[in-house]
């Protein structure tokens, strides 16, 4: 099978091929591996080959041709560093603590994608412990956007986009705690779906994360292999906090159906003050936008109808308090506490500045989550969806984002006498803090109120960079969006669309 010919194909083209008997299980990851060989050196999508290990499934592979028990049969795949387990692997998080740690079980999402018949073959970059909108790890170094290798392919699924948009895999799994799927398909021109909360387990090791904002999935090239791939993980498993039942028929049926015409609010105002967002974002909503007219629906631009301040408390007491917890359980492994040179500077002083948090404050903010549901969930009482920008601004340039000298001597304050009682609250942390959040202002509000939501691939910057349009949905419409991905991508397709160097 030529590079070409392989590229040329989804995931679920490729179980195609296989099943009809023009290609192998084998021959598709020798294809895998050798895009991997020509492009990982490169772009550091790929930061744990495991090509044995992918080897030793295909000997495992049953017999027979693929069909609705296997939609995947021989299709090659990559797993995001972070969250999901495959037992025997290394699983580092991005983090250099867990150096040593090899999984002992299967996640929930990894055993359904085996039953599916899905070949892994390598783990991927991602910024430790998916903190960042970017993909710059100190144990891993930077991913690199295949579109302009100076360039972010955003986070924290950065690794597993890039490996998708250069052509390694037709798809990768991926997560999204506040944009982390959705933000690097922005970045790379690809699909990014993030499911609704509890519609697919993160179980056994997990019942929530991030107090439910987080959300396990893939990026993929196509709007179908999404949807089959959301078909394959959807379910539930034993002690789940969260559970959105089984639909009534797939996701991949949902491709094609016409959605009826719909009533669409539009935003592209940057909730923060002083800041704007950047025009070719707006660019690309527009364009979004007319499509959609054209395709019939109606768009209405609004004001967003919750409060900025609120998101941002919201947001950055869970992140501290879930940073806190991380590192507690990264010093149960280590069976000593973590230290400052277990982790990277910023992750060490999060996880102190937590500890100025009380309990109380913890709580009271997550009970502001129910006034941003109310919001959302008041909203599409009149609108269907709500069409903003994926980010603030097109893929910034690796580097942008890290600290300077001036921030890291702050994030060194966390250790010393007062510093934390200094720090908690401090303008200086919500200027950091708002730093980051400043180019991200628009996905967390769906993770926060456990509506799924997607970025769409339909507009390229004058630099010739991807920047996407966000659609979200109410909570448990996932359906609707896979209709509109759909009618969307018919009209204008972006399959074909491929990094300069890659067509």
């Amino acid at each position: 099978m030529t590079s070409s010919e392989y590229r040329q194909q989804d995931a679920l083209g490729l179980a195609d091929l296989v099943r009809k008997g023009a290609v192998t299980p084998l021959e598709l990851l020798d294809a895998a591996i050798a895009e991997a060989e020509v492009h990982n050196p490169a772009l550091n999508a790929i930061v744990t080959p495991l090509y044995e290990q992918g080897r030793r499934m295909l000997d495992q592979l049953p017999a027979g041709r693929a069909g609705e028990a296997m939609p995947f049969r021989g299709v090659p795949f990559l797993l995001k560093d972070l969250e999901l387990e495959w037992a025997g692997t290394p699983l580092k998080s991005g983090c250099r603590g867990y150096a040593g740690y090899v999984s002992t079980t299967d996640s929930f999402a990894v055993a359904r994608y085996k039953q599916a018949g899905l070949i892994f073959f390598g783990k991927t970059n991602t910024p430790e412990f998916g903190l960042t909108p970017y993909t710059e790890s100190q144990l891993y170094g930077p991913a690199r956007n295949p579109w302009n290798p100076a360039h972010s392919p955003g986070g924290s699924s950065g690794g597993s986009a890039v490996a998708v948009a250069a052509g390694i895999v037709p798809a990768a799994s991926a997560s999204d705690g506040g944009g982390s799927i959705r933000i690097p398909a922005s970045c790379c021109g690809l699909f990014g779906l993030m499911p609704s909360r509890g519609r697919a387990s993160l179980g056994p090791g997990y019942g929530e994360l991030w107090q439910g904002a987080v959300r396990s999935h893939v990026v993929s090239r196509t709007v179908r292999d999404s949807a089959a791939f959301l078909d394959v993980t959807a379910g539930t498993s034993p002690g789940d906090p969260y559970t959105m039942g089984t639909p009534a028929e797939t996701f991949l049926s949902q491709v094609g159906k016409q959605p009826g015409k719909l009533r669409i609010a539009l935003a592209t105002q940057h909730p923060f003050p002083g800041q704007q967002t950047h025009a070719e974002c707006i660019a690309a909503v527009q364009k979004t936008a007319k499509l959609l007219e054209s395709l019939g629906h109606t768009v209405e631009e609004i004001a967003l109808p919750y409060d900025h301040t609120v998101l941002s408390q919201v947001y950055l007491t869970m992140v501290l308090g879930e940073t806190g917890a991380t590192i507690r359980e990264l010093g149960d492994y280590l069976k000593r506490p973590a230290r400052r040179d277990d982790m990277e500077l910023n992750t060490w002083a999060l996880s102190r500045i937590s500890e100025a948090y009380s309990a109380a404050d913890f709580s009271y903010q997550k009970r502001r989550w129910n006034d941003l549901a109310r919001r959302m969930g008041a909203l599409h009482e009149t609108y269907d969806l709500l069409l903003m920008p994926t980010l603030s601004r097109p893929p910034i340039r690796i580097g942008e984002l890290q600290n300077t000298p001036t921030e890291n001597q702050l994030m060194k304050l966390v250790d010393a006498v007062g510093g934390l009682k200094l720090l908690k609250g401090s303008k200086q942390i919500d200027q950091l803090a708002e730093k980051s959040f400043g180019y991200i202002p628009f996905p967390p509000i769906a993770n926060m109120t456990g509506q799924p939501s997607m970025s769409v691939p339909l507009h390229l910057s004058a630099d010739g960079l991807p920047v996407g349009s966000m659609l979200t949905a109410a909570l448990g419409n996932d359906a609707l969006l896979f209709q509109v991905a759909a009618q969307l991508e018919q009209a204008q397709p972006w399959i074909g669309n491929w990094p300069t160097g890659l067509a």
